[in-house]
């Protein structure tokens, strides 16, 4: 466990570059007043960004989740037992669409807004 939290804490002070630039968007509250926090333990796994109030995570996703799906969906499928919801994000679109990002993070704050689940139950927004 406690090798656990130090490496989140390495986590947080080693931010990819998209990473970094969503971080400076949700940040001191900037969507809907809505804290959020940056590589978080939750449960058995460092998620990217949680907003725990709303038990909404946010994963940004680089090539090397390509090879890793089936990770991400036992560890998503664990995240929405325990009443959180995963949305996911590629590198490219938090660094060339962040409004659309913030468009759909905003959106899943919302307490009518329903994300379709598809497949395997992993939900990844792709932005047009």
């Amino acid at each position: 466990m406690r090798a656990t939290i130090a490496r989140a804490r390495k986590l947080r002070s080693n931010l990819t570059d998209a990473e970094n630039y969503l971080w400076r968007h949700l940040r001191f509250r900037q969507i809907s007043g809505h804290k959020f926090r940056r590589q978080r333990l939750v449960g058995p796994y460092i998620v990217d960004f949680v907003c725990l109030e709303k038990k909404l995570i946010i994963e940004v996703d680089g090539g090397q989740h390509d090879e890793n799906q089936v990770w991400d969906v036992k560890r998503d499928t664990w995240l929405r037992s325990q009443g959180y919801e995963v949305l996911r994000f590629w590198n490219d679109e938090v660094l060339t669409k962040i409004d659309g990002v913030k468009d759909v993070i905003f959106q899943s704050l919302s307490p009518t807004f329903v994300l379709p689940r598809f497949g395997g139950g992993m939900i990844r927004r792709q932005l047009d």
